[in-house]
C-alpha cells in the first residue's frame, strides 16, 4: 500500500479512531506509534483470547511497563474491552489508549458513554486529493474512489470489487446483522440510486421489495458500519418553504460506483454526476473532521426545485457550494446559488465544475473541481471566495 502523510492530526491523549475498512487506520497508527503495544483483534488468536478473558489486557500492560501507548485495533470485535479500558483510565494508569474500529454498532449497545470525556472521538476518511503525492486523473478517481487500499492496487477495479464483497461479508453477514442477506443485497442495489439525492425510504422499500421498517433498519446498519451517512437540510431563518428530508451518500464515490448497477438506460453523465458530487462531499466531510468540525455541513432545497448541494455554516464562515458535472458554465446552473444568496446575503458562493477556467459571475466564484479539492488544507478553515 502506498503510504502518504495524512492530514489527520492525532490528539495528545487517548482517543477513538473510527473509519471504514481500507481507509488506512492501521497503517497510520503503526507508522505514528512504532513503539506502541499493538493488539489487533482481526487476528484469530487475539480475538479468541480477549473474548474469553478481557482482563488479560491488564496483564499485558503490567508486563510491558515501557509501553506508554496501547493500540487496540478493531475494538468493536470485543466490546467488553471498553470496560477494562474504562477501569484502567479510572485508576489513573499513565497510558495513552487508542481504540480503532470500523463499526460502532456493537459499541453503541455496550455503551461507549462509559468513556465519554475520557476518550475523544476522531475519524479517518478516504484520501483527500491534497494527501496523494502523485498526479490523479479525475475520471479514474470517479470510477474507483480514493480508498488507500484501492488507490495503491495494480488492479483497482478488481480490488474495489473484492473490497465491497469482503466488507459486506465480514461486517454484515459474518456478524449476523441481517437475517436475509438476499433482501439486504437488493436493498444495497436500490439505495445506490439514492446517492446524492433526497432520501425517500418508501421508494427504496418499493424498489427492493422489502418492508419499510426493515429498510430503515438496513439504513441504520450502513451508518453504523460507516458505509454511508446522511446530510441534513439547511433550514436556518428560512425565507421560503424548504424540503427538510436528509440526503443520502455512500462514503466513497468508488464504492458507490461498485454498488450502482448500470445498463443501457443509464447515461454515463448521470452516474458521473452523482460520483462527482459524492467526491466533493467526502472531501468536505474529511476536511471538516480533520479541522475538528468548524462547520455544520448540510444542503438546501426549496419547494420551487432550487437547490444548493452543500452549505457550510459555522463560526468559521458561511458557504454555499454547487457541483455540476459539466465543462461549460451556463447561467441556469448558477440559479440556485443566486437565489440562496438573495435569501442569505452573508453567504459566499462557489460553483465547482469540470472546466479549466477560474472565473467570477456577480458574487459567485466558479472553480475547476480538481483545483478546489487539491486546495483543501488544514492551515485554514477558509474556502476560496471573491474579494
Amino acid at each position: 500500500m502506498e503510504i502518504y502523510p495524512r492530514f489527520f492530526q492525532p490528539p495528545q491523549g487517548s482517543y477513538f479512531l473510527f473509519g471504514p475498512r481500507g481507509t488506512g487506520k492501521s497503517t497510520f497508527l503503526n507508522a505514528s506509534y512504532p513503539e506502541a503495544l499493538n493488539i489487533d483483534l482481526l487476528l484469530p488468536e487475539n480475538y479468541h483470547r480477549f473474548s474469553a478473558h478481557p482482563d488479560y489486557l491488564i496483564n499485558l500492560i503490567q508486563g510491558n511497563p515501557q509501553k506508554k501507548t496501547i493500540i487496540i485495533d478493531e475494538v468493536q470485535k470485543v466490546p467488553a474491552l471498553l470496560d477494562v479500558v474504562h477501569n484502567l483510565i479510572e485508576k489513573k494508569y499513565d497510558r495513552q489508549f487508542i481504540l480503532s474500529g470500523s463499526s460502532a454498532r456493537k459499541l453503541k449497545r455496550r455503551g461507549t458513554d462509559l468513556l465519554a470525556g475520557r476518550l475523544v472521538y476522531r475519524t479517518l476518511h478516504p484520501f483527500l486529493f491534497g494527501e496523494v503525492q502523485r498526479p490523479l486523473i479525475l475520471d479514474d478517481v470517479l470510477q474507483y474512489g480514493l480508498l488507500p487500499v484501492v488507490l495503491s492496487a495494480r488492479e483497482p477495479k478488481d480490488t474495489l470489487r473484492a473490497y465491497v464483497s469482503l466488507y459486506l461479508k465480514e461486517e454484515v453477514q459474518a456478524e449476523g446483522l441481517v437475517r436475509n442477506f438476499g433482501n439486504f443485497s437488493r436493498f444495497l442495489e436500490a439505495i445506490s440510486f439514492s446517492q446524492g439525492s433526497i432520501l425517500n425510504i418508501s421508494h427504496v422499500s418499493r424498489d427492493c421489495q422489502v418492508e419499510r421498517k426493515v429498510v430503515e433498519g438496513y439504513l441504520t446498519i450502513l451508518e453504523d458500519i460507516l458505509l454511508a451517512y446522511r446530510l441534513p437540510a439547511f433550514t436556518r431563518r428560512r425565507q421560503r418553504k424548504l424540503i427538510a428530508h436528509d440526503k443520502f451518500y455512500l462514503f466513497d464515490c468508488g464504492v458507490y460506483r461498485q454498488l450502482r448497477p448500470a445498463g443501457p438506460l443509464d447515461t454515463p453523465a448521470e452516474i458521473d454526476g452523482a460520483a462527482l458530487e459524492s467526491l466533493v462531499a467526502q472531501h468536505l466531510l474529511a476536511w471538516n473532521a480533520y479541522l475538528n468540525e468548524p462547520y455544520q455541513i448540510s444542503y438546501w432545497h426549496s419547494y420551487e426545485h432550487q437547490e444548493v448541494d452543500f452549505v457550510l455554516y459555522g463560526p468559521a464562515g458561511f458557504y454555499a457550494i454547487e457541483v455540476k458535472n459539466t465543462i461549460r458554465l451556463r447561467p441556469e446552473d448558477l440559479r440556485g446559488l443566486k437565489i440562496f444568496q438573495r435569501d442569505y446575503p452573508a453567504s459566499q458562493a462557489l460553483f465547482l465544475y469540470r472546466g479549466t477556467e477560474r472565473v467570477a459571475f456577480d458574487r459567485i466564484l466558479c472553480l475547476p473541481c480538481t483545483d478546489f479539492l487539491s486546495g483543501l488544507r488544514l492551515d485554514s478553515t477558509n474556502l476560496p471566495v471573491i474579494h
